[in-house]
């Protein structure tokens, strides 16, 4: 089955799930400038409060349109870099956090392998308000399986690839990820390795999504993190200024 992604559609999605963030920075605004008419203050203060809102409300979309739209991500092309584009594995895995834009383009770039489809949502744990209205809309992959992120039904060493692709970072809880993590490096074949792509809380993010770059973590914390679950090596590639691109050894 091939999807076509529309146009513009990673910020359509990014103001569709958090149509409430938008909702009431417009509202500010307006709030701002009904003051400003009604009794006026500094306007050097209240033009340099109007710019800080409209860069936290504009520049998110603009990055989101250069990562989604615009940089070939959906394309898988960026797995040349990693030497994963001429390999020939037999069971790969994609697991998400409830929202999947990946699996249908997984499956076209290696129709021989048998792709299964893993979703750690956990609606006690993941509550924010974005994830929610993502997995509404989110396009699901034959036979998806639902888990934990504790365990995962599947053989020792069985597994060629696992893909981590902008869901790990919505395990909040440093032990957890490792936990999971642990879980994914006993799938692992002797050959296999993990691909996880995350933002990461770091300048060009921060630059990018002002006080939301903390719902991101650290480079530090996902290398500890690999290290704590027994991987050997890992290294990093990054894709765009403001994604990156880990691949895990066991």
């Amino acid at each position: 089955m091939e999807v076509k992604r529309r146009k513009f559609q990673g910020v359509l999605n990014i103001l569709s799930f958090n149509r409430h963030f938008y909702l009431f920075g417009l509202i500010a605004l307006l709030l701002l400038v009904i003051s400003q008419i009604l009794m006026p203050w500094s306007a050097t203060l209240f033009w340099i409060i109007i710019l800080a809102f409209l860069y936290g409300l504009l520049m998110p979309l603009i990055v989101s349109a250069y990562v989604y739209d615009f940089s070939g991500y959906y394309n898988f092309d960026w797995l040349k870099e990693i030497g994963i584009s001429n390999s020939h594995p037999a069971l790969i895995l994609n697991i998400n956090a409830g929202f999947d834009e990946t699996s249908f383009i997984l499956k076209d770039h290696f129709p021989q392998a048998v792709l299964k489809v893993f979703d750690f949502y956990n609606p006690e744990q993941h509550t924010e308000q974005a994830i929610i209205r993502a997995r509404k809309v989110s396009l699901m992959f034959p036979d998806t399986a639902q888990i934990t992120t504790d365990f995962i039904p599947l053989a020792d060493k069985s597994v060629d690839i696992i893909f981590l692709l902008s869901a790990a970072h919505e395990i909040r809880s440093q032990q957890e990820k490792i936990v999971f993590l642990k879980e994914c490096y006993r799938l692992c074949k002797p050959t296999g390795q993990i691909i996880m792509v995350e933002h990461l809380r770091d300048l060009p993010n921060f630059m990018a999504f002002s006080i939301g770059f903390t719902h991101f973590f650290s480079r530090r914390v996902w290398q500890q993190a690999f290290k704590a679950a027994g991987f050997s090596s890992f290294s990093e590639t990054k894709f765009t200024p403001f994604m990156s691109v880990f691949n895990c050894f066991p």
